[in-house]
């Protein structure tokens, strides 16, 4: 745990802990057992998720950022959006809870504003779906705000959902 915590203090990681009572106040209730690692430098990260050679070519940057790159990018865009709620000064927290014997909801980042918290899932493409969002915001509806989905298509608010494009990250 004391190496877990140097490399969190150097500043190249940024750290998100569970919270296992999700409410305001989310670091009373954080499970620091439970964690999840981001880098703090995401084109240093896309450089080492793709580095497969001494030599990374522009090929692969090209194919990225023209969205041809056929691969997941999830872990890239929560990356990316981790770093930026970090740099609007927030703490980073998620939760997950068991859908059933084997698979489990997860809310990638609560944000806490006021008296209620902000529930955030993040999607690498257009898709909509948000099953975990869902049943977050189910379960805990007392305690919410807003409920955000970050995304890469334009802003838009239907039902209790807004959807925001990853650029307006820094502004929730």
């Amino acid at each position: 745990m004391e190496l877990l915590k140097s490399l969190e203090d150097s500043k190249t990681v940024n750290m998100s802990h569970h919270a296992d009572d999700p409410n305001v106040g989310l670091p009373t209730t954080a499970n620091y057992d439970k964690f999840k690692l981001y880098v703090g430098d995401t084109g240093l990260f896309i450089t080492l998720a793709f580095w497969d050679k001494d030599f990374t070519e522009n090929v692969i940057y090209d194919k990225l950022l023209t969205d041809k790159l056929p691969v997941n990018l999830g872990y890239v865009y929560e990356n990316l959006i981790a770093q930026m709620l970090v740099a609007s000064g927030n703490k980073l927290f998620y939760h997950t809870w068991p859908k059933d014997e084997k698979h489990y909801y997860e809310v990638d980042f609560l944000l806490s504003r006021g008296a209620k918290l902000c529930p955030v899932e993040v999607k690498s493409s257009g898709y909509k779906a948000h099953a975990s969002l869902d049943a977050f915001s189910a379960k805990y509806s007392n305690r919410i705000k807003d409920r955000y989905l970050i995304y890469t298509k334009d802003f838009v608010r239907e039902d209790e959902t807004l959807y925001v494009p990853a650029y307006m990250t820094p502004l929730l």
